[in-house]
């Protein structure tokens, strides 16, 4: 049987993303110092993402990895190259990459 899943006011959700894009510029000012912090803060916005069930913005969707949710830093710990009207992302930790089309 299908579980039925109600809808979070709209209140909430707005603050859920709030609380989103503050945990994203929280993660990049304290990743030169703490980078293991920083990694917290994404899988933290990303649950509170899917316990609100907010879309996280592209922009911010992309500072972190898909695989392992750690968050990234192009040059530090991830490197993004452009191919063929994508940018691949590549993740340091894991090893894995994520295409992006580019329009």
């Amino acid at each position: 049987m299908k579980r039925k899943y109600s809808k979070k006011p709209s209140e909430f959700r707005e603050i859920a993303l709030e609380r989103i894009k503050v945990l994203f510029e929280q993660a990049q000012l304290r990743f030169k110092e703490h980078p293991e912090l920083s990694n917290r803060y994404a899988k933290l916005a990303r649950t509170i993402a899917m316990k609100y069930k907010v879309r996280i913005p592209s922009e911010l969707k992309r500072r972190y990895c898909s695989h392992c949710y750690h968050f990234l830093m192009p040059g530090v710990n991830s490197r993004v190259r452009i191919q063929k009207g994508r940018a691949i992302i590549y993740c340091g930790k894991c090893r894995r990459f994520t295409r992006i089309p580019i329009r």
